[in-house]
């Protein structure tokens, strides 16, 4: 008997701000480990994940005690049994990974460690929609901030949409994939606030696993609940509240003259198979729920 899918967001605990596509100098970021700790911090998070090109896990020498958690990950890189080329952000493993292994030995390698597997930038990779369903990702970067500022594609809303339509749980963070040179300077960018009882590594990756976090370039999504279909979204001053659905379906309140909206409710359709809260800002800033349902 298929059980009817729950309410994602159910039972809200706390949000915790962190970012989850970070470079340190350990590969091509131009700050150390430790500076990307007291430099996020400094900005109201409570962690980030190091996802380092082929350097995988947390170092050992950062600060006693840390600024902020940080959890363990790395960036994959590269063309896969079909030639397609990939990037892949593991989160929650430690490796030891080496270029030699591969592409596909390596995320083999990673799951069997336990790490959430997100595609990477596949706009600006220039992943197919097939790429992306091809290798069991557990989710996708649905908003990248330096490949915006590389060459303006930085979505990966399209492909998220097609992960959707085979599993509602495939997740959509947004990231800052920050190196913070002098030639990719932007960071602070995009991030998730985490659904967890306390911001520790084991915790916080349980919870990214399950999908219970939002995403946001700016608009906070303060608050997330459900009766039955019918789900309720407080949020800070917005111009939009959007229920996103599959293909062309789709539900919106828009404050186009008068005050801003701070609190929407949308019936979720039965014969939807993914839905999703999204808000927008008067500058064009988004945030987004994963699926509601899953």
């Amino acid at each position: 008997m298929t059980q009817s899918p729950r309410f994602r967001y159910e039972g809200l605990t706390r949000w915790w701000k962190g970012n989850l596509h970070v470079h340190s100098t350990r590969s091509d970021g131009g700050k150390t480990p430790a500076e990307l700790a007291v430099l996020y911090a400094g900005e109201g998070y409570d962690f980030i994940v190091l996802a380092d090109h082929w350097v995988a896990g947390a170092p050992d020498d950062l600060p006693r005690p840390s600024p902020l958690a940080v959890l363990d990950g790395v960036e994959l890189d590269g063309d896969d049994s079909t030639g397609a080329n990939f990037h892949v952000v593991c989160i929650g493993c430690r490796g030891p990974f080496d270029r030699a292994m591969g592409l596909e030995a390596a995320m083999t390698e990673a799951r069997r460690q336990g790490a959430v597997l997100v595609l990477a930038h596949p706009l600006w990779t220039g992943n197919s929609a097939e790429d992306a369903l091809r290798h069991g990702f557990d989710g996708v970067e649905a908003w990248n901030n330096v490949a915006v500022w590389l060459n303006g594609k930085g979505s990966g809303a399209f492909h998220w949409d097609r992960m959707l339509d085979r599993s509602p749980s495939a997740i959509g963070p947004a990231v800052d994939d920050a190196h913070i040179t002098i030639e990719h300077p932007l960071w602070n960018g995009g991030w998730i606030h985490v659904d967890a009882s306390v911001p520790t590594p084991a915790v916080l990756l349980a919870a990214i696993r399950a999908g219970r976090f939002v995403s946001s370039r700016g608009p906070v999504i303060r608050f997330l609940a459900a009766r039955g279909r019918e789900v309720t979204v407080s949020c800070s001053p917005v111009r939009f509240i959007r229920l996103v659905g599959p293909s062309h379906h789709g539900r919106r309140l828009a404050a186009l003259d008068g005050p801003s909206l701070t609190e929407g409710v949308f019936t979720v359709p039965d014969d939807w198979a993914h839905a999703r809260i999204e808000i927008e800002d008067e500058s064009g800033r988004r945030a987004w729920t994963n699926a509601l349902f899953a």
